[in-house]
């Protein structure tokens, strides 16, 4: 049977030569880090490295990249810290950002009293980017936390433009951005966030590591204690394999940018065009089906049924050898709809079932051609 992977927004595969130099460090740098002796000088001189070519593809300091297990660990950290340490008393976000986001403001709304404003959302599922101008006008400290590409309908928010509006009324800025980077390039001396959020699997490294970019000076504290590690923003002895396969990722992801977006791009039109001549009355949640204003990775694609049958597509798609989602992975064992999609949606097209389809490198138009005819033969 014919295996297709399109579920690259939840992971992706790793590249071949990403296990070749993860393998060559877990066979010859055994050393901790934060041993003094030449085993570990080796290991901690690895990191380091890593760190500035980290730095170099946001064009940051390398002082300013802080490892983490991943995009959770991250966004907890700078949300929790910015509240109990750096006096913030409002956070302004939307209702469609991933969980990490949403739950972990919502506990700090519980415990520390904080207020929670969410963002107005039209029906292409875009923010109110008018209703952030004036909220900030309001002079009290403030977080905005607003994820640069949206992991379910592949909106893509004007992140430079919200940074220099965050900068203008004093307000800090978190942008979530682990469906972005390894994808498009973000310059941060242009672009001045605050805090930005990676993981290594979602740009075809490995599971259980990131990064957190966090500029110069602004004094967050960490939420995990112990050693000194990461200049004691996050202790624990460092991940030196899952380390160097995140940067040996970022920067094969960076060298080939222009050339695999393209090819992607190929791909996402390809699919669209398919699917608009297969089944009529199909249509594309967000700004997904338009090419230049979503991200080329994320297809949603809304069918023509009338009830909401996703779970069973799911089941009978993977039957078939197809990997797809409804929606952010995390999400996937829940009957509830995407909260995403319940945002913005009307009732008609809520009762219809909806699929994420997201690309990479690794797919081709075979495996849309089979897609597009398996889902075909199910109407």
């Amino acid at each position: 049977m014919k295996q297709v992977y399109l579920d690259n927004a939840a992971t992706t595969k790793i590249r071949q030569e990403v296990i070749d130099v993860m393998t060559t460090c877990l066979v010859q740098n055994y050393g901790n880090a934060s041993s003094t002796h030449r085993f570990g000088r080796s290991s901690k001189t690895l990191i380091e490295s890593a760190r500035k070519k980290i730095a170099t593809c946001l064009n940051a300091s390398a002082s300013e990249i802080i490892y983490t297990s991943g995009g959770t660990e991250a966004n907890n950290l700078v949300l929790i810290s910015a509240v109990r340490d750096l006096g913030v008393k409002r956070i302004i976000t939307t209702k469609i950002e991933h969980h990490a986001v949403l739950n972990t403001v919502l506990h700090l709304n519980e415990t520390h009293d904080v207020e929670v404003v969410y963002l107005d959302i039209d029906k292409q599922g875009d923010i109110n980017l008018s209703q952030l101008e004036v909220l900030l006008q309001t002079k009290v400290k403030t977080l905005v936390s607003l994820m640069h590409i949206n992991n379910e309908i592949g909106n893509v928010l004007d992140i430079k433009a919200v940074a220099n509006m965050c900068q203008l009324n004093d307000a800090l800025f978190h942008s979530d951005t682990v469906q972005s980077i390894g994808h498009y390039a973000i310059d941060l001396q242009e672009t001045p966030i605050d805090f930005l959020v990676a993981s290594a699997h979602k740009f075809h490294g490995p599971k259980g590591v990131g990064f957190l970019f966090v500029r110069k000076n602004i004094g967050l504290n960490p939420l995990i204690h112990g050693g000194e590690q990461e200049r004691g923003l996050r202790a624990g002895t460092e991940s030196l394999h899952n380390i160097i396969g995140m940067q040996e990722a970022l920067s094969l992801s960076y060298n080939k940018l222009i050339a695999e977006e393209e090819y992607i791009k190929t791909l996402k039109t390809y699919f669209i065009s398919k699917l608009e001549q297969a089944i009529p009355g199909v249509t594309f949640n967000g700004k997904s089906g338009f090419l230049e204003q979503s991200a080329y990775t994320i297809i949603n694609v809304c069918l023509p049924f009338k009830t909401d049958a996703s779970g069973m597509l799911l089941f009978q798609l993977d039957l078939k050898g197809i990997a797809c989602s409804r929606g952010s992975a995390c999400q996937s064992g829940s009957s509830k709809k995407s909260h995403v999609l319940l945002e913005f949606l009307d009732k008609q097209d809520l009762e219809k079932p909806s699929l994420r389809f997201s690309l990479s490198i690794f797919n081709t138009i075979d495996d849309i051609d089979y897609t597009v005819q398996v889902l075909k033969n199910m109407f």
